[in-house]
């Protein structure tokens, strides 16, 4: 089997996104629930940044489907397990101790019993608060298998059948409707359809409606947001679940947006999108370390641009860039290149 896949620029583009959202995400995330013990611009700005960024995870899942689904080579289990599942299980282990090592540290002096206890809880909880992500993913590389050979062999309107079902789901997961279906390896296995679904068809006849459908989520995340958090006092978590029917909608907005205008974008931003997007996975694991004394809020660097609608923007920048040059250098080191793909 060949490891090589040529590029295609809009998948480059959305991984982009994605991993800008990511980081942008982790940038506000000390502020979000300070409504009422922080100026209200600067909440707000925490709380408007994060119901526009929220879809960045369901996007990664539905690049995965997207091409993992869309193989027709032969499948082989050991390739598979060594090449793809491996690809992601060895950063994740190798990360998960060393950011238990990072949890040791209080600032002053390192804990051997808390980089231990964290270690010990790895099993159920993410030694780190952005490693969430691949005890949901690492399971979706087991699903993949078994959907592939069934959505080739379905026809086009049992897909949307099957989509639509999912949508219900998300839909029950966000009014909290009791079913034994809300599972996340069964709301995030429906990413990967989604995308394998969008990525095998051409979308331009429904792109208007999938535009106005999420820019109407998107506003409805800010303001219905801000609505719920000053009616309970409390920041309102209600329009941002990865799982819920909201984010559904604004991944396939930006997936079919993705595909309709991506290769307008030419020149030096071009090349920006496609080396951001090859280190993608290196950025995700990097950023937090980078970001411990930013989210650190008494050493001031949110309150050095007067405004986070100012410092959100640009301090993600700067983390990016800086866990860009990281990745650059990591994958160089042949033994360190393992952990950093």
């Amino acid at each position: 089997m060949s490891n090589t896949r040529p590029s295609i620029f809009y998948i480059d583009l959305l991984r982009f996104i994605a991993a800008v959202a990511v980081v942008v995400i982790h940038v506000l995330g000390p502020f979000r629930f300070l409504y009422g013990e922080i100026g209200e611009s600067d909440w707000l700005a925490a709380m408007g940044f994060n119901s526009i960024t929220r879809w960045a995870v369901p996007v990664f899942m539905m690049i995965s489907g997207a091409l993992l689904l869309s193989d027709t080579r032969p499948f082989n289990c050991r390739h598979y397990i060594s090449r793809r599942l491996g690809k992601v299980l060895i950063p994740f282990i190798a990360w998960t101790i060393i950011y238990a090592f990072v949890g040791g540290f209080d600032g002053l002096s390192w804990s051997g019993q808390v980089t231990s206890q964290l270690l010990l809880e790895s099993n159920n909880e993410p030694t780190w608060y952005h490693l969430w992500f691949f005890y949901d993913f690492l399971p979706l590389y087991f699903v993949i298998p078994l959907l592939l050979p069934l959505l080739h062999q379905m026809g086009e309107e049992r897909v949307k059948l099957l989509l639509a079902a999912w949508g219900l789901l998300t839909l029950m997961h966000l009014l909290k409707v009791d079913t034994p279906l809300r599972q996340n390896i069964v709301l995030y296995s429906g990413y990967l359809v989604l995308g394998w679904y969008l990525f095998n068809r051409d979308n331009r006849p429904q792109l208007k409606l999938w535009v106005i459908a999420g820019v109407c989520t998107l506003v409805t995340n800010f303001i219905g947001s801000w609505y719920l958090t000053t009616l309970s006092g409390e920041y309102s978590v209600f329009f941002m679940g990865y799982k819920s029917i909201n984010t559904v909608i604004v991944g396939g907005m930006l997936f079919v947006l993705g595909q309709a205008y991506a290769e307008r974008i030419q020149g030096r931003l071009r090349a920006v999108v496609s080396i951001i997007s090859k280190y993608s996975l290196g950025i995700y694991l990097i950023h937090p370390l980078i970001l411990i004394p930013v989210r650190e809020l008494d050493n001031g660097l949110y309150t050095f641009f007067g405004s986070n609608w100012i410092a959100i923007p640009v301090i993600s920048l700067l983390t990016l860039g800086i866990a860009l040059a990281c990745s650059v250098v990591l994958v160089k080191i042949p033994f360190v290149r393992r952990i950093v793909p």
